[in-house]
């Protein structure tokens, strides 16, 4: 009788009717550990960048305010009214409007 090399013994398995299933059900397998694996690196990416851009906005959202809180500023208002002639209202001149609770 014939000696068989290993690797004969190998591919007889792997093309019979027992091992071609085996041999399939691992490469698909495989294939979708494969694909898995990309969509989560792909998902990883784009969460860095949406972690990027919320902090972009948080920084520009800090220099806005701190704008605002400048341009509200008291002094800010005393130049804007003395530029603009603007002086204290007279008593008379307040409308007190008072806040209806629903």
């Amino acid at each position: 009788m014939l000696k068989k090399s290993f690797a004969g013994k190998i591919r007889d398995f792997i093309f019979s009717s027992q091992g071609f299933p085996l041999l399939l059900m691992f490469s698909i397998l495989g294939v979708l550990f494969v694909l898995f694996r990309m969509k989560s690196v792909e998902l990883d990416y784009k969460i860095t960048e949406i972690n990027k851009a919320i902090s972009k906005v948080r920084l520009e959202q800090k220099e806005l305010n701190a704008k605002k809180a400048g341009l509200l500023s008291v002094n800010n208002l005393r130049k804007l009214a003395k530029r603009y002639k603007l002086k204290q209202p007279a008593q008379s001149q307040i409308i007190v409007i008072p806040h209806k609770e629903k």
